[in-house]
């Protein structure tokens, strides 16, 4: 198989807990063009952190000989998306004093914000991304972009997404083992928003919201910037679960986890009402012996329980803490697989006050009608970044504005 030089193509990666998701695409022209996607099962993980290098490295090795196989030459390197409990964000502020009051440049705003990222970090952690959310100018605060203004003191006020070293290296060890070069690392829900939320929703306020099999994470916009961004303790994986222990504990019946997976995508849903609820469904039994009868009722009040936890709870509490519980005038997208479980936009805009659809792939060009799924956005996503990189910046990161002028 011949190798394609690698300024030529962008190629972002999803190794989730569940499923490796793979995109290719060629840059022309400073735009990315669709040439193949690939998936794989996903093995190594244990509550959305990597447990075992060695079979990570065989799912993401798996995904990208199958893409190598599609796009039809060598894929050498990728940005590699990173997400779970080992990612999280924190306020940062950088301070700027000029000798004298003068005319702000574009490249005093660099400068304010590379001193907000020289905050010292804890232990084990270390910076993946900068997002800038608004700057100070001699006091007055909520200045989006000063260029222009006189001042004496430039304050930037930024969010700067960390991750433990010991994860992030783990990640990049299974990618190596893989033989892959990882060009860039980048948190998964940004990636996804990167390539579903155009400028003119984040201007307006908008959420995104990757729910993923063992981890939830939330990156919240306003007027572009990055004003929040979270991981939450609900994920997927919990549904399924609560299912399993609601039959055994109520009924004294015990199912697989399988069973209860395929019982929650089949015939679930997030709220009740919106389905049949008076179906009843066989639920298999797990040690074999006889099959029991459930209404579909039964099945939603457990999952509708959960995600009235997960809206109510936690991103409607999160939304309050950044100041965005009312301004979210685009709404909120959801992505991840645990998204497609029915009924829970209809939750989201129940418990959220506001509009709720799915984060769909923007920006690559020929995208296939076959891969618009929610669960594709965040690989989407990162291909996008991956082009960005080569385009703007001959493989290196770009700078502060990076994730917000695409």
């Amino acid at each position: 198989m011949s190798a394609r030089p690698r300024s030529t193509y962008a190629v972002g990666i999803d190794i989730g807990s569940n499923r490796v998701r793979c995109v290719a695409g060629a840059i022309e022209e400073r735009r990315l063009r669709f040439l193949g996607a690939s998936t794989a099962p996903s093995e190594g993980w244990h509550r959305g952190r990597v447990h075992d290098v060695n079979l990570v490295s065989e799912s993401l090795r798996t995904a990208v000989k199958q893409l190598e196989a599609t796009v039809g030459f060598d894929i050498e390197g990728a940005v590699i998306g990173v997400g779970g409990p080992a990612v999280e964000s924190t306020p940062a502020r950088g301070v700027y004093e000029f000798n004298r009051p003068r005319e702000i440049v574009e490249k005093d705003l660099s400068y304010a914000v590379e001193l907000a990222a020289r905050m010292r970090l804890e232990e084990d952690r270390m910076l993946l991304h900068v997002l800038p959310q608004e700057f100070t100018v001699d006091g007055k605060a909520g200045c989006r972009s000063p260029v222009g203004a006189q001042c004496q003191r430039l304050e930037a006020n930024v969010r700067l997404v960390t991750m433990s070293e010991k994860e992030h290296g783990l990640l990049v060890a299974a990618a190596h083992k893989a033989h892959l070069i990882v060009e860039d690392t980048a948190s998964e829900p940004v990636a996804a928003a990167y390539a579903s939320i155009q400028r003119q929703e984040r201007q307006r306020g908008a959420a995104l919201l990757d729910i993923g099999l063992h981890s939830t994470e939330i990156v919240v916009y306003d007027g572009e910037s990055a004003v929040g961004a979270a991981s939450l303790p609900v994920s997927a994986d919990h549904f399924t679960r609560d299912l399993m222990m609601a039959f055994h504990e109520l009924h004294g019946h015990t199912i697989s986890y399988d069973d209860a997976e395929t019982l929650k995508c089949d015939f679930g849903c997030a709220l009740l009402g919106l389905s049949a609820d008076n179906v009843t469904v066989e639920v298999p039994s797990a040690d074999g012996r006889t099959s029991h009868a459930y209404s579909r009722r039964q099945i939603n009040e457990i999952l509708e329980a959960r995600a009235a936890e997960l809206f109510d709870d936690y991103v409607r509490k999160y939304l309050a803490s950044t100041g965005m519980d009312r301004g979210l005038m685009e709404g909120i997208f959801l992505t991840g697989g645990g998204a497609r479980l029915d009924g829970m936009l209809d939750m989201a805009e129940r418990v959220l006050n506001c509009p709720a659809r799915y984060a769909l792939t923007q920006g690559i060009q020929e995208w296939p009608r076959d891969f618009q799924d929610q669960a594709w956005t965040t690989a989407a996503g990162l291909a996008l970044y991956a082009a960005r990189l080569k385009l703007d910046k001959g493989g290196r990161r770009p700078g502060f504005w990076g994730w917000l002028g695409w």
